[in-house]
């Protein structure tokens, strides 16, 4: 039997490179064969990671059986899972996200959730002196998952431990950090391709907050105007897009990188109120920056609020 090992929906480079990880270390390393499987399309930054660093782009699967064993990384969220992820065997969990519930396992389970930037922080920890075993590719991309998740470190999530791992991982592949940081945001900024309704959905995640069910998305890059130029189209789509998700609001955050600082749009009295209780700021028109904010985990769910 061969254990799926996936991420959340929407798959980040996170998403993308820990299962790839974290597959070669059960399958080389603790002889339990596994294969790395994604819940949709990787975005841009992620697809680079692969190509980057010669890696096969997991399979994508839309569901798992009663048959299937899994273990989940980059997330404990059930809103961010297959269907049927209850139904499965699940073996582990390996996360830095906030503990949410809701999964329901078949019997104990090894279970990781650390408070650090990154998953693949997490992996590295766990597998030790194993980590020299692994091929250039899977230390490309650990590194590439931990550059991504700290926003080179400037994110309010990044420690000192992340940092000494990407920076030993770094020397350890002869690379530069801010040549290979600077390459992963021009793909991630690369968003041309992609209709508004994509946009919205590519780095997104599901919270209930005050009694609204939310589509709390982030686009992080080091391009904003490209996507603020889009402002009005993209408050037009998010109507559309929480009536087909089930969401009674969207909510897009525009992190640019380098400035450090978040652009809210605010289609609708419901997002001004909802910003202005949660980030003490006063809205005037259809966005509003939020100076230093750049974490969807640290800075923007726990302060929502109505």
């Amino acid at each position: 039997m061969t254990t799926l090992v996936f991420g959340h929906k929407s798959p980040d480079t996170d998403s993308t490179g820990s299962p790839l990880i974290w597959a070669w270390y059960l399958t080389h390393v603790q002889n339990t064969p596994a294969k790395a499987v994604l819940l949709g399309e990787p975005n841009t930054e992620a697809a680079f990671m692969l190509k980057h660093w010669d890696l096969p782009k997991p399979e994508i699967i839309a569901d798992v059986t009663a048959d299937d064993t899994v273990v989940i990384v980059d997330t404990n969220n059930p809103a961010e899972l297959p269907p049927s992820i209850n139904e499965a065997k699940i073996t582990g969990i390996i996360d830095h996200h906030l503990l949410v519930g809701g999964i329901k396992t078949k019997t104990p389970i090894n279970i990781t959730i650390r408070p650090l930037a990154c998953t693949a922080t997490i992996l590295h920890d766990l597998m030790g002196d194993a980590l020299a075993q692994a091929p250039r590719a899977i230390k490309g991309a650990m590194l590439s998952c931990i550059l991504s998740d700290t926003l080179e470190f400037r994110s309010p999530t990044t420690t000192a431990h992340d940092r000494a791992v990407a920076e030993k991982l770094a020397a350890d592949l002869g690379v530069s950090i801010p040549e290979l940081a600077t390459a992963l945001f021009e793909a991630k900024s690369d968003v041309s391709a992609f209709t508004d309704a994509q946009l919205l959905r590519m780095d997104s995640k599901e919270y209930t907050v005050a009694g609204k069910d939310l589509r709390v998305s982030v686009l992080e890059t080091t391009a904003p105007k490209i996507v603020l130029d889009r402002k009005a189209s993209l408050m037009a789509a998010m109507d559309a897009v929480a009536q087909e998700d089930g969401a009674d609001q969207v909510l897009l955050f525009v992190v640019d990188i380098l400035r450090e600082e978040a652009t809210l749009l605010v289609p609708n009295d419901l997002v001004r109120q909802m910003a202005e209780a949660s980030f003490g700021c006063t809205v005037q028109g259809d966005s509003v920056v939020l100076p230093g904010v750049m974490s969807r985990k640290k800075q923007i769910i726990p302060a929502l609020k109505l």
